[in-house]
């Protein structure tokens, strides 16, 4: 089993992401699979495509309970995840090799999600990453020297809500997606 012991007991390395659809999922594989990759490249797979709000880490499987009431109002911001859409459009090859998919820009929405969770986090004395948040969904790792489309992909999704996940650590890994929040 990949989980990790602590002092306190088993822990669960957990994110939380905007989880596409299936429909969204076969868009963003086709457009993947546009670039031109060098040998190199370790392509995500496409049941991995997701776009992360926040990365928890390892958090204590006891805690998963507390979790639940991510979605509730906070601090007067109402429900954290109003409906929004985000444009995809934005191929880019970052540092170290890591090709990503990026919003033509970052909607209020997002960014009001983002900032809701945070304090809910925080609400629960849970860490948040203090770096700027730079939306994206990875596409492959190792792609030094790839080649996006000339063009974007254009896609737009329509976003109701945000998914927990659990992150399998190992080349046998993968996510798992705990709960949905919609």
């Amino acid at each position: 089993m990949n989980t990790r012991q602590t002092p306190q007991g088993e822990t669960a390395r957990l994110f939380l992401a905007l989880w596409p659809d299936d429909a969204l999922r076969q868009a963003l594989l086709a457009w993947r699979d546009a670039w031109h990759w060098p040998t190199s490249a370790v392509l995500v797979p496409p049941e991995n495509f997701h776009l992360t709000l926040h990365f928890l880490g390892n958090v204590p499987v006891s805690r998963l309970p507390e979790l639940s009431d991510l979605a509730e109002p906070v601090q007067g911001l109402g429900s954290p995840c109003e409906p929004f859409a985000l444009a995809l459009g934005h191929g880019a090859l970052w540092p170290h090799g890591i090709a990503v998919l990026q919003p033509d820009a970052v909607p209020q929405g997002l960014a009001q999600l983002h900032d809701a969770l945070q304090l809910s986090l925080a609400r629960l004395a849970l860490p948040t990453e203090n770096r700027a948040y730079r939306p994206h969904l990875t596409m492959a790792r190792h792609a030094q020297a790839a080649i996006p489309p000339s063009q974007g992909p254009a896609l737009r999704w329509q976003v109701d809500g945000f998914a927990l996940v659990r992150s399998w650590p190992g080349k046998t890994g993968g996510y798992s997606v705990l709960r949905r929040y919609d």
